[in-house]
């Protein structure tokens, strides 16, 4: 068994599409997952696989969540080892922040093209900061995140690919969630 965290986009914000954590678990408890855990209300789901192939995954939960919720939600799929190493190669210096800056972490369903991420790079500023690693983009926000250029959606229109943020306090506590 593989473990896995399944990062839901775009439910229970601002009162739009709610989903329960309780009755999310039991969807994915009708899957053939083990081991099912939420955490918080932003559509974060660990589960033990034997399906060792992301994509199918993915592609499996965003289906079954389709039937069960009459719409679309996108899914982004990330294995623990993937977790980790995202964590490890996080480029800022968390431990160094300054009051008021957070990092985040935004998820893409596939790396990026390297035009895309040269493009990206003229949007640089002295608000916030951020560096392209992979499927992951780390976004150092010095201000409030909601005011931040480089938003979820931003950064998926910029980079063409579907995307979900996570603040950094959120991505440890999946990883050690995952972990037990």
């Amino acid at each position: 068994m593989l473990q896995y965290i399944a990062l839901l986009r775009g439910i229970n914000v601002s009162g739009q599409k709610i989903i329960k954590m309780d009755a999310l678990k039991a969807m994915f408890e009708s899957m053939p997952f083990h081991h099912v855990r939420t955490y918080i209300q932003s559509g974060n789901v660990m589960f033990d696989a034997a399906e060792t192939d992301a994509e199918q995954l993915r592609a499996s939960i965003e289906d079954m969540l389709k039937q069960a919720l009459g719409y679309a939600v996108p899914v982004i799929v990330r294995s623990l080892t993937e977790l980790e190493e995202a964590i490890r190669v996080c480029p800022f210096e968390v431990s160094q922040l300054r009051e008021g800056e957070k990092v985040y972490v935004t998820f893409l369903a596939q790396p990026p093209a390297l035009e895309a991420i040269q493009k990206l790079e003229s949007y640089r500023n002295e608000v916030d900061d951020f560096q392209v690693r992979g499927k992951d983009v780390y976004v150092l926000c010095r201000g409030n995140y909601g005011r931040s250029q480089f938003s979820n959606t931003f950064l998926e229109k910029k980079l063409g690919a579907a995307a979900t943020t996570r603040n950094w306090d959120t991505v440890l506590k999946l990883a050690e969630i995952s972990r037990d």
